[in-house]
């Protein structure tokens, strides 16, 4: 059963086509009883007295996917052992769909990397990673995804070789030590005929650690980090202001939405942010009634004891919380769009509960995804390119750097011709103005 010290663990399979992300979801889903038994009897109606179930299709959902053998999507799978729930996101592999991979990182307490054995040369030392395994990675890097487990895929095609997993395993440990990993662990999987994936495989006994989902039940969230801090200051973006009655002498006015991030309690002295308004929590309101005190994770309304001009787009903030007004940013970003970006145009920043006008004021720098360097921009960000750029706002948000926090640190770029999201970013710098 969960419990507060093992919640929800999130996490993402990533990885280049065809490497076996959606089989391997399959196969644990199977492997560790989390199927209907409609799901299971489609598996064995999938399955010939010669081949295998075909675990895919349980996570491939649409059609398109179905017919060209490859995930489009981000499918999201639920489920649970006796030590702790999951909840799991099937990304694309493919380097066009790298947007709904962004996507499914971005809430991740951690990251599966899958690598097919088969595929790598092994006549080259070290070897040679996939780019879209190094694209993966340098995402999960910047996203701050806190764990990376690498699942070595498909040993059974080199008959459990120990001298093909070590050499992947050195490839991607220079990888990890080129990008500053802390949290890297590596597992030797077929994820097809279900090594190692929910129980230890007997064609590794080379293999002395734990299968994958035993090291996925180990890890920490990132819930259950953030609850550890008590003395962590409260920051509540605004989603919705609630009215009763505006006539009568009872009026009520509370703001509602979740908190990202630290505590607040009731007598508790805030600022509201980017208006600067000060007052004190009159009263706190959960899923269950009236508390004293919230912690990051919990919806709430929230009440005050000034009636402030407060709406969807504020911040309330802990009077102590460091965070400011901003209104230049400098921040990493991953272009989504088919159209490159074009500096001479003001796009849609969506920033927590907030939108506002932006414009790229600078293109800093472009990541090679050869060398991990980041060159001279040389002509606009095209789809999936990775760069670093500042932007004036029209008006001031209440950001962080997206390393010290990732609620009030993200945003998306939206155009406001098309309403089609253009871009993820993840703040790196702000100018602290009081504006």
């Amino acid at each position: 059963m969960t419990t507060e010290s093992n919640p929800v663990l999130r996490f993402i399979t990533a990885g280049n086509v065809d490497d076996g992300k959606s089989t391997l979801i399959g196969r644990l889903l199977y492997d560790s009883q989390a199927l209907l038994s409609d799901q299971i009897d489609q598996l064995h109606r999938s399955q010939t007295p010669t081949t295998q179930p075909n675990f895919a299709a349980l996570t491939d959902g649409l059609s398109a996917e179905r017919e060209q053998g490859i995930t489009i999507d981000v499918a999201y799978r639920y489920f649970s052992t006796n030590k702790r729930k999951f909840i799991l996101a099937d990304t694309p592999g493919h380097e066009q769909y790298t947007r709904n991979m962004v996507t499914g990182a971005s809430t991740a307490d951690a990251a599966i990397v899958l690598i097919d054995a088969s595929r790598l040369d092994f006549s080259q030392q070290p070897v040679q990673l996939q780019p879209q395994t190094l694209r993966h990675t340098i995402l999960l890097k910047r996203l701050g995804c806190p764990h990376i487990v690498v699942a070595i895929n498909k040993l059974d095609l080199l008959d459990y070789n120990p001298a093909a997993y070590e050499a992947i395993v050195e490839a991607y440990q220079q990888l990890a030590q080129r990008l500053r990993l802390e949290h890297v662990y590596f597992v030797p999987i077929s994820a097809l005929l279900g090594d190692n994936i929910v129980h230890r495989s007997a064609h590794m006994p080379w293999y002395e650690g734990p299968s994958l989902l035993a090291l996925l039940s180990e890890l920490p969230s990132q819930l259950s980090l953030n609850r550890s801090d008590s003395t962590e200051l409260g920051l509540f973006p605004v989603q919705r202001v609630a009215r009763q009655d505006g006539s009568s002498k009872d009026d009520f006015r509370g703001y509602q939405g979740r908190l990202e991030q630290g505590q607040l309690h009731v007598g508790q002295a805030i600022r509201v942010l980017p208006s600067k308004q000060t007052s004190t929590i009159s009263a706190i309101y959960g899923v269950n009634g009236a508390q004293e005190s919230a912690q990051a994770g919990e919806v709430l309304t929230i009440t005050l004891d000034d009636e402030l001009d407060i709406s969807r787009g504020s911040s309330i903030v802990a009077q102590e919380h460091t965070i400011q007004n901003s209104q230049n940013i400098e921040a990493t970003i991953c272009w989504f769009d088919e159209a490159q970006l074009n500096p001479s145009r003001k796009y849609w920043l969506k920033h927590s509960t907030q939108t506002v006008y932006a414009k790229v004021t600078q293109l800093h720098s472009l990541l090679d995804l050869q060398d991990l360097e980041e060159k001279p921009v040389t002509a606009p960000l095209k789809m999936n390119d990775i760069g670093r750029i500042s932007l004036r706002l029209q008006q001031p948000i209440a950001a962080n750097r997206y390393a010290d926090h990732k609620a009030s640190g993200a945003f998306i770029l939206i155009d406001d011709a098309t309403h089609q999201t253009v871009a993820a970013g993840m703040i790196e710098n702000y100018d602290g103005s009081n504006a």
